[in-house]
């Protein structure tokens, strides 16, 4: 049974998903900022970081895709969808945003393809970067869950 979950948990999501892309971000700053200066709106400010505009732009859409990880992963609006296809759905519907920033934002030439080529390699590393952890954190929680059942067990057979 899953818990509830709160506001919270949400503004929560929206914050870890904030955080990441602004380390990432300014680690990319620190590395390619001065010569994408001229080339691109998110290092206008070259190796100094993101400036505030940028910034308020990447936190809407982790509002954003927080939204849409709530719309295909709780069972509240897709009931009888399979793991595999809301995954797919979620991840076409946060590139459509991103790359709807991009456009509208002028986050770098759009008519180029290597910026869209970075941007696809970047945002496929960071999917598979986070299926890693997540993979990691329900393991680790499985094997508490059978320690917990485990030590259950020991000590009901104790009673008996």
């Amino acid at each position: 049974m899953e818990e509830k979950k709160t506001i919270f948990d949400y503004l929560a999501q929206v914050m870890i998903i904030f955080g990441f892309t602004m380390f990432v971000l300014n680690i990319f700053c620190l590395f390619f900022g001065n010569a994408a200066k001229d080339f691109s709106a998110l290092f206008e400010l070259g190796e100094q970081g993101i400036s505030v505009g940028i910034a308020l732009q990447f936190l809407c859409i982790s509002v954003l895709i927080t939204g849409v990880r709530f719309v295909f992963f709780t069972d509240v609006i897709i009931q009888r969808m399979p793991i595999w296809l809301r995954t797919i759905c979620m991840l076409t519907f946060i590139v459509m945003i991103i790359a709807a920033f991009i456009i509208i934002f002028n986050w770098f030439p759009v008519n180029m393809w290597q910026p869209w080529a970075m941007f696809l390699v970047c945002f496929g590393l960071s999917f598979l970067g986070s299926c890693f952890v997540l993979i990691i954190k329900e393991k680790v929680e499985n094997k508490r869950m059978e320690e917990a059942l485990r030590r259950l067990k020991e000590k009901e057979g104790n009673k008996n």
